[in-house]
């Protein structure tokens, strides 16, 4: 993470009040970040610091939820709507799989919770297609008819675009 670029710390730690939490995240995480790298740990806001951090592991997870729920979107509309398919699906399949790739490369840790990702994103694929193509959710299944080497692999072509590139 690279926090140092994003927020300025103050350059005299003392002479500022620390900014609440609640009130100014922002000036708050300045402090924070001011207080860590002065060695004052025993000034710091350890609590809000550790919810900051969960909720960065959080939106990792998220980011490699989303990219497989619109492959499977797209996929799921490519098998049941084939006379509907189209480069700006093979496109975004492309573009969303590069996505899954940079996510896990960044978070190797997040490897271990693919089978989750995958159900929960699954269950919001299901309902956008359903919504998008009008067919019955019956179409579709309750389970993820795709393992994860298809989620990944699965060569679908329009025109002369394909995912994944040849």
């Amino acid at each position: 993470m690279t926090t140092s670029s994003k927020f300025r710390p103050p350059s005299n730690t003392a002479s500022i009040a620390s900014p609440c939490y609640e009130d100014d995240v922002y000036g708050w995480v300045e402090h924070q970040v001011a207080l860590l790298k002065a060695g004052r740990l025993s000034e710091i806001d350890a609590d809000n610091i550790a919810e900051e951090l969960s909720d960065v592991g959080g939106e990792q997870y998220d980011k490699l939820e989303s990219a497989i729920r619109v492959v499977l979107l797209h996929l799921l509309k490519w098998d049941q709507q084939p006379t509907h398919r189209s480069r700006s699906w093979v496109f975004s399949i492309r573009t969303q799989r590069r996505h899954i790739a940079r996510v896990l490369m960044k978070n190797p840790s997040l490897k271990p919770h693919i089978a989750e990702a995958i159900g929960e994103a699954y269950v919001d694929a299901r309902d956008e297609a359903q919504q998008e193509t009008g067919l019955p959710a019956k179409v579709f299944g309750s389970i993820c008819p795709y393992d994860w080497e298809a989620i990944l692999t699965r060569a679908v072509e329009f025109d002369d675009v394909r995912s994944p590139e040849e």
